[in-house]
């Protein structure tokens, strides 16, 4: 398979294992303060991304650390654009510090899901990432309100998708609340990936397949078992021959 594609995680979350994971990935999305994290781990989670040559992007959130950033708030556009725009600052500055370019932005939790399917939000998102740095790529799902808003604001796209999560008929991910909205084995992960990056299908839920196009692949830091989830996809991926590498800006 002549493929190239990056493999992405969550981190700087608090989760326990981000260095065996820095050890597998080549973006990594780095948690700003507003669902977990604060200044010094954000410098650690870019100095070692830096030792391992690593990528790495902002993961804003709305200010919700009780949820960690994954319940659904209704906050006014311009205050999400603010926010947005103050995350990427402060993270900006850290990496800036160290010597490390951001390549990326990865909405996290509820701000994520929500500007997939809300095109008011999704704007605040793009236009606060254009106002900041307009180089910087933009991860969101193929053919959602996220990607539309970054492209209409010139930003350029890493299409996402999903390896340890499971899809809707609709072709968005099982909610959490839900019991089969993770998949845990990572044998199977990795054959759905195989098959989403060859065919651009993956199987739902309800046993539909659904269309995805993916240039970046998420495996969530903060999953039990993450680390070996990780390290069975990038083995799958390298003997099928596809290259993980992190995407490069155009602009």
């Amino acid at each position: 398979m002549n493929l190239t594609v990056d493999l992405n995680a969550d981190l700087g979350e608090g989760a326990g294992h981000d260095d065996e994971l820095f050890e597998l990935i080549s973006s990594a999305n780095i948690a700003t303060g507003f669902h977990a994290g604060d200044a010094d781990t954000m410098h650690a989670a870019v100095s070692i991304a830096k030792a391992h040559g690593v990528a790495v992007g902002a993961h804003p959130s709305f200010f919700d650390r009780e949820n960690f950033g994954r319940k659904e708030l209704e906050i006014p556009d311009q205050e999400v654009f603010d926010a947005v725009a103050y995350q990427l600052g402060i993270f900006q500055a850290i990496a800036s510090a160290l010597d490390v370019q951001p390549n990326h932005v990865k909405p996290h939790g509820a701000l994520y899901n929500m500007a997939v399917r809300d095109d008011r939000l999704a704007d605040a998102i793009a236009r606060a990432i254009a106002s900041v740095d307009p180089k910087l790529i933009l991860f969101a799902p193929d053919n959602s309100q996220l990607a539309r808003a970054g492209e209409a604001h010139g930003l350029q796209l890493a299409r996402e998708i999903f390896a340890d999560r499971n899809y809707l008929n609709d072709g968005w991910l099982v909610p959490r609340t839900r019991p089969d909205a993770l998949l845990g084995d990572p044998k199977e992960g990795a054959q759905r990936v195989l098959r989403m990056l060859r065919e651009g299908k993956v199987q739902s839920v309800e046993g539909r397949d659904v269309d995805v196009r993916g240039e970046t692949i998420c495996v969530h830091g903060d999953t039990p078992g993450a680390v070996e989830f990780a390290r069975e996809l990038r083995m799958q991926l390298e003997h099928e021959g596809v290259r993980i590498t992190a995407p490069q800006s155009s602009l």
